[in-house]
């Protein structure tokens, strides 16, 4: 069975791998090939995590780069129809939530081709949120929606999809981590940066909602100005983020925050394992900080992952730059909130998906 398998975005890349990977250990069942969107233009936010998972180059690089999201998605479209013309797979594989999801999903669907959807039935309740739409779209146009959660079959079940096409298989992100782990723990990069395990705040912001607007990204440089006068705070920068600072001359508000080119995977995950918390706005470093067992203060008023509310580490401030600094002391007091991994977070979620698909391969889907 041919399988295309499409990553546009660092969240993509981590959820592929581990699929990959074995879905090649059965050529006699599988013949997967790797579709690179190029969403992520930026050699850190794309090149390293391919050196660092392991992924091997992709079959075809489509190259899209960076625009506005109706633009961007267009792009995709009108590179992705006619590999999936020539190629003729029996199955697209997307994940996640990005523009190359939706996109590609288009495609497939327009094409006559069933789709997969890894990390189906999330849910924000934020239409707001161009994610949310791309959630919700590709998982109508799947065949098979994988998940992992529970709640996210309950989401989809509501939504009228029917539970035969849904598998909770588990959390593909976090099989990478698991299978990357001990790298993390060999990694030099909290040494290097003159950092101490359990005494350092990490922060990562990156949403439009909390960078485009200028008082708003004021406000949280302020907020995490006074948060690194009780721990050394460092902020990796997201190229849009460090675009903005730079356009509003907002690089001295954040005091003795230390602000920081983007890391790799390995060195980006031994700092989160080792913060003593993380701030963020990201889905699935809040999925990560929880199985980590490391507090995450998530700026943002609503999240499409509730287990890592309900179960894990995560705890949501909103766009509140004064509950983050209270949060954050509270952590510093001591008042850390404990969590569990959630069900199937394992290392055993590609070969849970391997399965269906020998199953739906059997029965003519």
């Amino acid at each position: 069975m041919t399988i295309c398998l499409v990553a546009g975005a660092r969240p993509n890349f981590m959820k592929i791998a581990p699929l990959l990977e074995t879905l090649k250990t059965h050529p006699d069942t599988f013949h997967p090939f790797f579709i690179h969107t190029g969403q992520h233009y930026d050699a850190v936010m794309s090149r390293v995590f391919f050196e660092d998972l392991g992924l091997p180059e992709p079959d075809v690089y489509l190259g899209v780069g960076s625009a506005g999201h109706a633009v961007q998605t267009a792009r995709i479209m009108t590179a992705f129809e006619p590999v999936v013309e020539e190629r003729n797979p029996a199955l697209v594989v997307v994940a996640g939530d990005v523009n190359s999801t939706i996109a590609c999903g288009l495609v497939a669907a327009k094409c006559g081709v069933p789709l997969a959807h890894i990390e189906a039935g999330l849910r924000s309740r934020d239409r707001r949120m161009p994610e949310e739409i791309n959630r919700i779209l590709t998982d109508q146009l799947s065949e098979l929606l994988f998940t992992t959660s529970r709640e996210a079959g309950d989401n989809l079940r509501a939504e009228g999809v029917a539970a035969s096409h849904i598998h909770f298989t588990g959390n593909l992100m976090i099989e990478s981590l698991i299978r990357h782990r001990s790298r993390f723990e060999q990694s030099t990069v909290v040494r290097r940066s003159s950092l101490e395990n359990g005494a350092y705040a990490l922060v990562t912001l990156h949403r439009p909602s909390n960078v485009d607007d200028s008082a708003m990204l004021y406000a949280f440089a302020r907020a995490l100005a006074r948060i690194s006068r009780s721990l050394p705070v460092v902020f990796p920068v997201h190229p849009r983020t460090a675009n903005r600072i730079e356009a509003l001359g907002l690089g001295s508000a954040f005091g003795e925050v230390r602000l920081c080119e983007p890391c790799g995977y390995i060195d980006f995950m031994a700092l989160q394992m080792n913060a003593a918390f993380v701030i963020t706005d990201s889905g699935g470093i809040q999925e990560e900080t929880t199985y980590f067992g490391v507090p995450c203060l998530t700026v943002r008023g609503s999240t499409e992952r509730p287990v890592t509310v309900s179960e894990g580490t995560n705890i949501l401030v909103g766009a509140d730059p004064e509950a983050l600094v209270r949060e954050s002391e509270k952590i510093l007091a001591g008042d850390v909130k404990q969590g569990t991994v959630p069900e199937l977070w394992d290392s055993g979620v590609s070969g849970r998906i391997a399965q269906v698909l020998r199953q739906w391969r059997g029965t003519g889907g």
